[in-house]
């Protein structure tokens, strides 16, 4: 398959990976359409639209299109190095609501977390090609902060390295009173996904296709 932008994800496995994609309807590892299970809110057609396409995922090196003369074999190259130095973890989750957006999000960010965020972005960063100005107004840079905004010219994405924050997303943004209501309605659904923390031992290199979804390309173990 062709793809169109790259990415590096960190794809949730087992049961807390099997409701993420149930939720969201979009199975990025196995590039299928996901069936909601019963007892789920009925409005999730609706509230996951945003997410959907990108899988039940955190982000740690944002989609970018390649570089002239960089082929995607260089990049899972680079990354399979990148992981070999890196340490799994396990994160404590919560799920919280920021800036209207439902998500799991780590109740603490440890080094190890931070080291490979931090090394993915500035590692595989020759592989990024420019944002056109197109790509970089998408981002809105005004309404960013500086750091942020510096971010986003020097890295392609606004919220990397000081400014990262893990976060498994579960809705589009939604208004406080919607936003709440969906938390009390997952809520019994999660608790016991979340009841021990949730293992990191591999990062996933993610493609978008032509028609704007993310799959999965290759599961890449933490060797460090």
């Amino acid at each position: 398959m062709r793809f169109r932008r790259y990415a590096v994800y960190h794809l949730p496995g087992g049961a807390l990976g099997d409701f993420g994609s149930a939720w969201l309807g979009w199975d990025a590892r196995h590039g299928l359409v996901h069936l909601r299970p019963d007892g789920l809110p009925p409005e999730a057609e609706t509230l996951t639209e945003v997410p959907r396409r990108y899988g039940f995922h955190a982000t740690l090196k944002a989609p970018f299109r390649l570089a002239e003369g960089r082929r995607p074999e260089e990049l899972a190259l680079a990354l399979r190095l990148a992981c070999d130095h890196l340490a799994p973890f396990a994160l404590e989750l919560e799920p919280r609501i920021d800036w209207g957006f439902l998500a799991l999000r780590p109740r603490l960010q440890p080094p190890e977390l931070l080291a490979l965020e931090s090394a993915l972005v500035t590692r595989l960063d020759a592989f990024r090609a420019p944002l056109t100005g197109a790509e970089r107004d998408r981002r809105n840079p005004d309404a960013l902060p500086p750091q942020a905004r510096a971010h986003l010219d020097h890295w392609g994405y606004p919220f990397v390295l000081d400014m990262f924050q893990y976060h498994l997303t579960l809705s589009n943004q939604l208004a406080p009173p919607l936003a709440e209501a969906l938390r009390l309605a997952l809520a019994p659904h999660l608790a016991p996904l979340i009841a021990r923390p949730m293992p990191v031992e591999a990062v996933a290199l993610m493609g978008e296709a032509e028609d704007g979804f993310f799959h999965l390309v290759e599961d890449l173990p933490l060797r460090g």
